[in-house]
C-alpha cells in the first residue's frame, strides 16, 4: 500500500471519537503531511523506535506502540514460559503519552502471559538498565525520546544483558512485529487483572533505593577528602533526574547545591528550555542566572531521561564556559584514573572504553597511567557490549564514553547514565577544591600535559523523505570520491567502517586520519533525521589547534553542502 491508501485505510478502521481519526480528518486535503505521515512504518531497529507523537504508521502512537510491544511479546514467548516469567520492566520519561504508552505495554506483555514490573511515575533510563540485571527479568522497555524536541518519543528496547537489544534481537523482534496488522487484537487486559493476576508489579522506594547505593559505591574519595561545601547548581531540565540526582547529592554530604526550580518538576512541552538537551549551551541559560546568584563553580544538567548528562564550569574570568562530551570526558577520565590511583585502587589491568567517534586525548590520558582504551561503535550496546570481552580477558572496566554526553561509570549499569556521571563530576570538582584548583585549571593541565586539542560536533537537520535520501548521496559520495587533503592537510589513511574495521562491525562511518594527529569522522544518525560531522584538531597551543580545526570543518562541510 501507498501512503494515500495507508491513510485512507486508517480512516476507516479508526471509530469516529478516536483523537487519531480526528486527528487523520485534519490532514484530509493535505497530501505531503499524509506522505509523510504514512510513507513508511516506523523503522524499528537496535534503538527501538523513535519518531513525532501523532496520527500514522511513520509517527509514535497507540497503534504503533501496541503493535511494537505485542511483537516483543511474541518473541518473548516464543523463548518459553521461563522468559515470560522473568518479565519485563518498564518506565518512561515525562513526555507527551510516555505514561499511557508505558501502561499500554504493560497491559498487553500481562495479556499474553509475561510479567511485567513498572513504576508508578517517571525514572531515568539508567535506573531501568540497572534493574534489568538486577531483577533478572528478560527484557526492558523504557518510552522515552531521549533529548529530541518535546514533539518526538520512542520506544527503547533492552534485553537480558541490560544493553540495548543487539542486532540479532532487534531482527527476530521486528519479524515478529511484521507479522502484525495495526488493528489487531494485540490481547491487553486491564491493569486492574493484571495486578489481581500477579503479572504486573509496581516498583518503587526499595529499587530507587538499590540503584543509587550502587551508584554511589563509585566514590573514590569521600569525607575530608572533599570540599563538600563548593557551591553547584543542578538542572534535570524538566525531566527524570530531580529526584535521584537531589538524594545522591544529599546522600554523598554535599551541602551547598542548589536546583533551577523552574526545571525542577516534569513538563512535556519543556517550556522553560525548548530542545532539551544538555549538550546545546542554550539548555543552560536559567542554571547560569542562578549560578551567577549563589556563585556555582559548577552547573550540571541531566536530559529528560537522565542519561545523559553535560556542564559548565567557572573560568578564571568568572564566566561560565560550556564544556563538550569530550572535554567533560576528559576530566572525568583523568580524575578517574588519577583518584584510584592516590587511593592505592588502580588496578593492574585496568581498562576503559571510548566510541570511534570520540577524542582519542583519552586514549593518550589512558595510556600515561597504563591502563588500555578500547574503541566501539557508538551507543551504549555497543560501549558496554565489550564488557563481557573485557571480563574473559582479564581486564577490570573502569569507565566508558561517548562524545554526545554519554558517560557509563558501573559496570552493573550497560547505558549511559546521568546521575552516576554527575556524581562522579561533583566529586572530582569537591576533591581539586580541596587541593585549590578549579576543574577549569584542571582542563587546562591535562592540555598542558597532554597536547592541546580542539573539538567540535556539527551536524545537518535534513528532515523528511527526501533529507534522509541526501544524507545517502552525502555518503555515497564520499565513497565513490575519496577526500585525499583537506586544508592543506593529507588524508594519511580513511577507515571505512561499512564492512567492519578490525574488531569493530560493519557501521555507515567514514573516519580521516590526517598529518600530525588530526582527523575526522562523518556519520548519518541512527535516531535522527541528521548527518554528523566529528572534528578532532591537535596542535602545541589552543590557538594553532583551533585554527586548524576550523579550518577542516569549514572546507568539509563546504564539500558536502554541495550534494544535493
Amino acid at each position: 500500500m501507498n501512503a494515500m491508501e495507508r491513510y485512507g485505510r486508517w480512516m476507516e478502521k479508526l471509530p469516529a471519537e478516536d483523537p487519531l481519526r480526528k486527528e487523520l480528518a485534519l490532514m484530509e486535503g493535505l497530501p505531503d503531511q499524509i506522505e509523510d505521515s504514512f510513507y513508511q512504518d516506523l523503522a524499528f531497529g537496535t534503538a527501538g523506535l523513535r519518531g513525532k507523537v501523532g496520527a500514522g504508521t511513520n509517527r509514535m502512537n497507540a497503534l504503533v506502540v501496541g503493535r511494537a510491544t505485542r511483537g516483543l511479546a511474541d518473541y518473548i514467548c516464543a523463548h518459553g514460559q521461563e522468559a515470560m516469567d522473568r518479565g519485563v520492566i518498564i518506565a518512561h520519561d515525562p513526555r507527551h503519552f510516555s505514561h499511557e504508552f508505558s501502561l499500554l505495554a504493560a497491559e498487553i506483555l500481562a495479556g499474553c502471559g509475561i510479567r511485567a514490573y513498572i513504576f508508578p511515575n517517571l525514572r531515568p533510563t539508567p535506573e531501568l538498565a540497572f534493574l534489568i540485571r538486577k531483577l533478572g527479568t528478560v527484557s526492558g522497555i523504557n518510552i522515552t525520546a531521549s533529548h529530541n524536541p518535546r514533539e518526538y518519543n520512542g520506544y527503547k528496547v533492552y534485553w537480558e544483558d541490560g544493553c540495548q537489544v543487539s542486532s540479532t534481537v532487534a531482527d527476530g523482534i521486528y519479524e515478529c512485529i511484521s507479522r502484525l496488522d495495526y488493528f489487531d487484537d494485540f490481547g491487553q487486559i486491564s491493569l486492574e487483572e493484571g495486578k489481581a493476576k500477579d503479572l504486573i508489579r509496581i516498583l518503587g522506594e526499595k529499587e530507587d533505593r538499590e540503584y543509587l547505593d550502587r551508584i554511589e559505591a563509585l566514590a573514590i574519595h569521600e569525607g575530608e577528602e572533599l570540599d563538600l561545601s563548593i557551591p553547584l547548581v543542578y538542572t534535570p531540565l524538566n525531566g527524570a533526574g530531580s529526584v535521584p540526582f537531589v538524594r545522591m547529592l544529599q546522600d554523598r554530604g554535599f551541602n551547598n547545591w542548589h536546583i533551577v526550580e523552574e526545571q525542577r518538576y516534569p513538563d512535556p512541552d519543556f517550556t522553560t528550555v525548548g530542545y532539551p538537551n544538555p549538550e546545546a549551551p542554550a539548555a543552560f541559560a536559567m542554571s547560569e542566572a542562578l549560578g551567577h546568584q549563589v556563585g556555582a563553580e559548577l552547573l550540571m544538567a541531566t536530559d529528560p531521561d537522565s542519561d545523559r548528562f553535560a556542564i559548565e564550569i567557572l573560568s578564571d574570568k568568572g564566566e561560565y564556559i560550556p564544556l563538550n562530551g569530550n572535554q567533560t570526558g576528559y576530566i572525568l577520565v583523568n580524575y578517574i584514573l588519577e583518584g584510584h590511583l592516590t587511593a592505592g585502587t588502580l588496578p593492574a589491568k585496568g581498562a576503559m572504553v571510548r566510541s570511534i567517534v570520540t577524542s582519542s586525548l583519552s586514549s593518550i590520558i589512558a595510556k600515561h597511567y597504563g591502563v588500555e582504551m578500547f574503541e566501539a561503535l557508538t551507543g551504549f550496546k555497543n560501549i558496554c557490549g565489550r564488557i563481557p570481552f573485557l571480563h574473559e580477558n582479564g581486564y577490570t572496566y573502569l569507565f566508558g564514553y561517548e562524545e554526545s554526553v554519554g558517560y557509563a561509570a558501573c559496570e552493573d549499569i550497560r547505558d549511559k547514565d546521568g546521575i552516576s556521571a554527575g556524581m562522579l563530576v561533583a566529586e572530582a570538582a569537591a576533591y581539586y577544591r580541596k587541593q585549590g584548583k578549579t576543574l577549569w585549571q584542571v582542563l587546562q593541565e591535562i592540555y598542558e600535559k597532554y597536547g592541546y586539542f580542539y573539538e567540535d560536533e556539527p551536524n545537518l537537520v535534513l528532515q523528511g523523505i527526501e533529507g534522509a535520501r541526501r544524507i545517502g548521496r552525502m555518503m555515497d559520495a564520499l565513497r565513490s570520491d575519496p577526500i585525499r587533503e583537506t586544508a592543506g592537510l593529507k588524508v594519511v589513511r580513511t577507515i571505512d567502517y561499512q564492512n567492519g574495521w578490525e574488531d569493530i562491525p560493519a557501521s555507515n562511518v567514514m573516519r580521516y586520519e590526517l598529518e600530525e594527529g588530526s582527523w575526522f569522522a562523518i556519520r548519518p544518525s541512527g535516531t535522527e533525521p541528521k548527518i554528523k560531522f566529528y572534528f578532532y584538531s591537535v596542535a602545541d597551543c589552543a590557538r594553532k589547534a583551533a585554527d586548524k580545526g576550523r579550518a577542516v570543518k569549514e572546507d568539509i562541510l563546504e564539500r558536502l553542502q554541495k550534494i544535493q
